[in-house]
């Protein structure tokens, strides 16, 4: 079988809801990753067969083609084609697999894979709220999937509630992990580790290189000091991800594009998976599906050095840890999205460049990436450091 391989990753630094990015127009950033992408690769754009993005909130300056806005706002020639996908929180790890897919068939040789989220100009669930006060339509959830499933009120913030009650864990447990990435990824930041992964932006008073959401300040006492979103449950705003707007990108090539080119490669994919479960759990899938991933890589879990399990909520990597007995200390090792912020499209891809750059960085040789997501879906992507 033909192999797929990652060769250049970029990133913006994240920016608070309303903060460092709010000037920036989405396609204005999904822009700048692909500029970043050519350039740190080398490339002519024109190469590029097709622009894979991920988006959630497809509305208003994120619809009509978005993904083909970002390549009109960028450097690329007109001739690159582009795409934009919805998997939810996973969509632009979805993404990094379609192009995987695209380029291990033999259909295509270079194709960026890359997410963007401005959750400042384009709040999560516009696209579904502004048309409900309107008055158009009934939502997303038909009366089949309602008479199925005894309810409409699919939430990843029960989710949450649900998964960490599952397992057993208490508020004080959720507080402590969370603390744990903050402190992760002040450390990672002040000790260099992201500093090539971002791409510098230009804002009001300077250049945009830092992740706004770590709080070198975090404590246990302020993190339990946050209001829960239940009174009744363990979830807060600070045990949870951040709001956040980004974007990322990664560019796969195939290995006739390696020598065409003379490309270096970074990373080898070794496995796609991705699996659905319970909608109304919605978010433990990660865990059956790392299970399938492990399986048909012919890997067990003790074989992966590094682990990105996306920080939506922390019972999430919590329950994933618990589950698969992976070693805590491979696992999100510069922090997560607690700290880092979660710009929903764009995690996935952020999530693949961080893992990439820390294998790299820790002289390790393989890392497993995955995502909970909407509506019960999980993808794992399984890497090689070359």
């Amino acid at each position: 079988m033909a192999h797929a391989y990652i060769v250049e990753t970029a990133r913006t630094a994240g920016g608070r809801r309303g903060g460092a990015l709010r000037d920036w127009h989405p396609a204005n950033l999904g822009a700048e990753v692909l500029n970043a992408l050519v350039a740190r690769a080398g490339i002519d754009g024109a190469v590029i067969d097709d622009v894979i993005v991920g988006c959630v909130s497809q509305g208003g300056e994120q619809s009509f083609a978005f993904g083909r806005n970002c390549v009109l706002a960028s450097t690329l020639p007109q001739s690159v084609p582009a795409v934009t996908i919805d998997r939810q929180c996973g969509s632009s790890q979805q993404a990094v697999q379609f192009a995987a897919q695209a380029v291990m068939s033999g259909t295509q040789d270079v194709v960026v894979a890359m997410g963007v989220e401005s959750m400042t100009r384009v709040p999560m669930g516009s696209n579904v709220s502004l048309y409900a006060k309107a008055g158009l339509g009934e939502g997303p959830f038909s009366d089949r999937i309602e008479a199925r499933y005894g309810t409409k009120n699919f939430s990843q913030f029960i989710g949450a509630e649900m998964v960490a009650q599952k397992h057993g864990f208490t508020r004080e447990e959720l507080d402590a992990y969370a603390l744990e990435s903050h402190r992760r990824a002040t450390a990672a930041r002040d000790g260099g580790a992201f500093d090539a992964e971002i791409i510098p932006l230009a804002i009001d008073g300077g250049m945009h290189t830092r992740d706004e959401g770590i709080r070198d300040d975090a404590s246990l006492a302020s993190i339990a000091g946050v209001k829960l979103l239940d009174p009744n449950g363990m979830i807060s705003a600070a045990n949870a991800s951040q709001i956040c707007d980004g974007a990322a990108g990664v560019l796969v090539v195939s290995e006739a594009a390696l020598k065409k080119y003379n490309l270096t490669p970074k990373a080898r994919i070794v496995n796609l998976t991705v699996t659905a479960g319970d909608p109304v759990i919605m978010l433990e899938e990660p865990l059956p599906a790392t299970d399938r991933a492990l399986e048909r890589a012919g890997m067990k879990i003790d074989d992966i050095d590094l682990f990105e399990v996306n920080e939506a909520f922390a019972p999430i990597p919590m329950a994933w840890a618990k589950h698969t007995g992976a070693d805590p200390a491979k696992l999100n090792v510069n922090g997560g999205a607690i700290a880092l912020g979660h710009p929903l499209g764009a995690s996935g891809a952020r999530l693949m460049t961080t893992l990439v750059h820390s294998l790299h960085a820790r002289g390790k040789k393989y890392g497993l990436q995955t995502m909970c997501e909407g509506g019960g879906i999980a993808n794992v992507t399984i890497i090689e450091a070359l």
